[in-house]
């Protein structure tokens, strides 16, 4: 099977790959943020700045296993976003906030396209 990455997976994992580089620099320059990071992932009581730091790590994870095709790249792409619907609905029910809905909208996009390309991840190498 010769067959190249689906430019949808390259676009939602580059687009993971952007969000912790963009949180790396709210990290550094210390910038304030209308709704925490915390609050986002329904975790309010971690501190932010720890929070940020474990959410870039799992986004550069998981986006590295999506990109290049793994199957843990397909599985973590999935949980975290059957997780991030979940709270985004709870905190959208919760606060009703556009961004809530926003992202619920988002993960179901991501989950839908995800699932329709399953057969891509774990059968080939992408070079």
């Amino acid at each position: 099977m010769d067959e190249k990455r689906p430019l949808g997976v390259a676009f939602i994992g580059y687009f993971y790959v952007f969000g912790a580089f963009v949180l790396i620099g709210t990290l550094l320059t210390n910038a304030e943020v209308e709704l925490l990071i915390a609050l986002r992932f329904g975790l309010p009581h971690i501190p932010e700045n720890i929070m940020r730091v474990v959410v870039i790590i799992f986004s550069l994870i998981m986006a590295y296993g999506y990109i290049n095709l793994k199957k843990w790249g397909y599985w973590l792409m999935i949980a975290y976003s059957i997780y991030f619907l979940v709270v985004s609905i709870s905190l959208y029910q919760q606060y009703a906030q556009p961004l809530f809905c926003g992202n619920a909208i988002w993960s179901v996009i991501v989950l839908i396209y995800t699932l329709s390309k399953s057969e891509y991840f774990g059968r080939i190498q992408v070079k």
